[in-house]
């Protein structure tokens, strides 16, 4: 059995949404049945949510398809809601895959090697 997960925290002040997620190992389906539940809940009643992201993906190694599938089906959901996503990692997949979601959404997304960046860029308003 291989270790796998993500910690998710999120907090909600009028329209902003603010999501920490740090993800490792190979994301499954029964990882996005507790993330996507979480997350609708926290714009739930929201006109305009604007959700900024912090994710910590330096221990990710990827997707289980239907996870992938399950990735997919949120951003399609919720993209326009995302404001900025900052994904922290160390690798140049990392950073391509970033590039591609940002095609997803409303916002921006950006690849950081450094958390301190990232956190930066996410609060600079």
């Amino acid at each position: 059995m291989s270790r796998h997960g993500m910690a998710i925290g999120l907090e909600r002040h009028d329209e902003n949404v603010f999501m920490t997620l740090r993800v490792w190992g190979k994301l499954t389906h029964d990882d996005y049945q507790l993330l996507t539940p979480m997350l609708e809940q926290a714009v739930a009643g929201l006109t305009k949510p604007k959700i900024n992201a912090l994710v910590d993906a330096r221990d990710f190694e990827g997707w289980e398809l239907r996870a992938a599938w399950d990735d997919f089906q949120l951003g399609y959901k919720h993209g326009n809601a995302f404001n900025r996503i900052a994904v922290v990692g160390h690798n140049r997949i990392q950073a391509l895959l970033t590039r591609l979601g940002s095609w997803f959404i409303g916002g921006e997304a950006r690849y950081f090697e450094e958390e301190s960046d990232a956190l930066a860029w996410l609060l600079d308003r």
